[in-house]
């Protein structure tokens, strides 16, 4: 099998302590070396972020306001003819890279990938955030990941109007196009020992602009009513293809899960 550059687009802002084990995941890769391109957009950091990041790469840009307009500058300055972008606290399994090829060549109308992602942490409440994501992967919850570069380019890229919901406005734009599928080859995301008042403040912030999405694609669109819906959110995403053996499995996680739904619910109709 042939095998093409792949380029890994890192966002970041003041991240020195996360950015270098991010970026010695890559270079740990089965994939040949040589043929992965490592680009880092920053957005103006005060620390030590682009000190670590230009010991792996020469590829480092600072661009803002937020994510989207990074993550477009990123693929705007790659030459893979496929790229990934991660978050600065995101760790790849040495595989990632490999199976994402092996995948998404397997079939040409596959467009993108879905990758599994797991929380990391030890905690009570980083477990409950590990095990309510293990419920959205391949939703319309989730985002693809690994994406070919000229389906992306056909779409727009991500929505610069849009922080928060931007990954879904890609997802859904990509769906129209071509098929999704997911990777079980997984990306850890440390969220150093998960932060409610953190959490909640994020997903708040994210929540302005959802209004802005909902309006692009239409309140009765029908991913947007899942997105959206209490049913959906509260009880057809943990329930479907089987996912419902893991409630029944983890009835205290499962109890934790359903506090941050509703607090996440309530920053949502408070937004």
């Amino acid at each position: 099998m042939e095998r093409p550059l792949v380029s890994v687009i890192i966002t970041t802002r003041n991240e020195e302590k996360n950015i270098g084990n991010c970026l010695e995941s890559i270079k740990k890769q089965k994939y040949p070396t040589e043929l992965l391109e490592i680009i880092v957009v920053d957005n103006n950091s005060e620390d030590k972020t682009k000190e670590t990041a230009l010991k792996y790469t020469d590829k480092f840009f600072n661009k803002g306001p937020e994510r989207s307009a990074q993550r477009n500058y990123g693929v705007e300055k790659s030459s893979g003819e496929y790229f990934i972008y991660l978050d600065a606290d995101m760790v790849m399994n040495e595989n990632v890279i490999d199976h994402s090829i092996e995948k998404i060549k397997s079939n040409p109308e596959i467009v993108a990938l879905y990758i599994t992602e797991i929380v990391t942490g030890k905690k009570f409440w980083s477990k409950v955030r590990r095990f309510e994501r293990s419920f959205y992967d391949g939703t319309v919850i989730d985002c693809v990941r690994f994406i070919k570069k000229d389906k992306f380019l056909e779409v727009g890229g991500f929505d610069e109007k849009l922080t928060g919901p931007e990954d879904w406005d890609l997802d859904k734009k990509l769906r129209n196009i071509g098929k999704t599928v997911l990777l079980k080859t997984p990306i850890y995301h440390n969220e150093a020992e998960f932060n409610i008042r953190k959490y909640l403040s994020k997903k708040g912030y994210y929540a302005q602009n959802f209004n802005a999405y909902i309006a692009k694609w239409g309140k009765d669109d029908p991913d947007v009513s899942k997105q959206f819906g209490f049913f959906y959110r509260f009880f057809s995403v943990f329930l479907e293809r089987g996912k419902w053996k893991k409630i029944i499995f983890h009835p205290i996680l499962t109890l934790g899960m359903y506090l941050l739904r509703f607090l996440v619910g309530i920053k949502f109709l408070f937004r």
